[in-house]
């Protein structure tokens, strides 16, 4: 993603384009190893002076809530971000603690019982031992 589009997605979701935001957002476009907010500041803080790990907490929060990153909550410890917002699940290895992609499941529910609800997200997180973690212990 060009500079130009990512300024273009913050101005679209009502964010103005500081350079730390632009610098945030074109981070989370492109790493997929749903980082917390200090893998962000750290990989971040020699290319962008000003930044500090209020304003990336602050940003990230400003980004979820304006729907242009998810909020997991997958482990107790850390907040995790991911860039991409299509449905998907997560699964959260309890051993090497990294946060993997996998297809979103459908889930079928009978419209009674979301009666009187507006559901306006879906999380699915599994947690076990990762493919990588497996291996290693074989």
């Amino acid at each position: 993603m060009s500079t130009q589009d990512v300024r273009q997605l913050l101005v679209e979701k009502g964010i103005s384009a500081s350079r730390p935001r632009m610098a945030i957002l074109n981070y989370m476009l492109t790493h997929y190893n749903h980082p917390t907010a200090d893998d962000i500041f750290r990989d971040l803080r020699t290319e962008v002076s000003s930044l500090s790990l209020t304003t990336v907490y602050n940003t990230l929060k400003l980004f979820a809530e304006k729907g242009i990153c998810l909020s997991l909550t997958i482990n107790e410890k850390q907040v995790h971000f991911d860039g991409h917002t299509h449905p998907h699940s997560h699964f959260l290895c309890n051993k090497c603690g990294k946060v993997y992609d996998l297809p979103q499941p459908e889930i079928h529910l009978d419209a009674s019982m979301l009666e009187g609800h507006n559901v306006t997200n879906v999380h699915c997180y599994y947690k076990g031992i990762c493919s990588e973690c497996m291996k290693k212990s074989n």
